[in-house]
């Protein structure tokens, strides 16, 4: 019996989200709709433009996301990860219990420095900007890992923003293969283009010979194939994965399995923060595939929880809204009876 649906590998940030306005994105110098790294001075630069503004402080990191996501849907989750002996490394760790996620943070010993934060800047076209202090989080290492909790998972789960740490790649790699020789399935996400551009040996490294799931959205694939081509993207993106989650915003999102492609069609929304929406997607597509969901219809609770999320400001949902979005997903899957088309 597998005691975890998921175990994930990824950043513990500590997420404070403002609001500010194109003009000053420019005037910081902050990329737009990209994540970028920086460090204690940049970050303290950054505080002080932003000094008077009010921030939304919550647990984030993207695969800490996902796991929470899972979990608050009511899957079982494990998170490895590293925060600092720090009132944020509290808060973190705290975080995750409430939520229902174990971690290797309640069986060691908290480390001395920072813990990592991510500085969220939403714009009015609710395009989400990202300055990320790793901290702590940059040390993360193999001793973050679980071993017999990676082989007594369904899915091991590493978060692409690891290919751009040296330790945490090595980390997630060698969890990597502790679940492949358990048989355990391997997912992984682009997360970003600064990823793709910047770190794609490590990217690959991950990806390695092939996943069961990846996750993207359709700037990464464009990004990452080269190409705005979509038949070329996904004829690209299946040979990664056995099933690839193409993220398409209003779109909806497509179902890469081989030559077969299913068009899943979003929510529509009024959409006023992006921040967290490709970790909510993952985390309730995975939900819902290791409870005997199809991809059709994971892809489905998937678009309808990511939905939610970008209508709203902050990077999660409360366990009440999920299973709000669960319960009118189960009455609509028995209203269809045995259809599952994605629709």
């Amino acid at each position: 019996m597998k005691n975890y649906d998921l175990y994930a590998i990824g950043n513990a940030l500590v997420d404070a989200e403002y609001e500010v306005s194109d003009i000053q994105l420019q005037t910081m110098g902050v990329d737009k709709r990209h994540m970028t790294l920086i460090d204690a001075a940049r970050r303290s630069e950054l505080l002080d433009h932003l000094a008077g503004s009010t921030a939304r402080r919550t647990g984030g990191g993207s695969a800490g996301n996902t796991v929470v996501a899972l979990a608050q849907l009511g899957g079982r989750a494990f998170y490895s990860c590293r925060v600092a002996d720090d009132e944020l490394g509290a808060f973190y760790t705290q975080d995750l219990i409430a939520n229902g996620v174990a971690t290797n943070l309640t069986r060691t010993l908290p480390t001395p420095g920072q813990t990592g934060s991510c500085m969220v800047m939403v714009t009015p076209d609710a395009e989400r900007s990202m300055s990320t202090f790793l901290g702590a989080t940059a040390e993360l290492d193999h001793t973050a890992l679980h071993q017999q909790d990676i082989e007594k998972s369904k899915i091991y789960y590493m978060e692409g923003y690891l290919a751009a740490s040296a330790t945490g790649l090595q980390a997630a790699l060698l969890g990597r293969q502790m679940a492949q020789e358990a048989g355990v399935a391997l997912a992984s996400t682009l997360s970003d283009v600064s990823m793709i551009n910047f770190c794609r040996p490590g990217l690959d490294a991950i990806i390695g010979d092939g996943l069961e799931y990846l996750f993207c959205n359709e700037e990464e694939a464009q990004v990452w194939c080269g190409s705005q081509d979509l038949q070329q993207i996904c004829d690209q993106l299946s040979q990664l994965a056995g099933t690839v989650c193409l993220t398409r915003g209003p779109h909806g999102c497509l179902v890469l399995e081989g030559k077969q492609k299913t068009v899943v069609p979003a929510v529509q929304v009024q959409a006023l923060d992006t921040n967290g929406a490709g970790d909510m997607f993952a985390g309730a597509f995975l939900y819902a595939v290791t409870h005997g969901e199809s991809h059709s219809r994971a892809a489905w609770l998937a678009n309808q929880a990511a939905g939610q999320v970008v209508s709203q400001y902050g990077n999660r949902l409360t366990r009440e809204q999920l299973g709000r979005i669960k319960s009118q997903a189960q009455e609509q899957w028995l209203g269809n009876g045995s259809r599952d088309d994605g629709q």
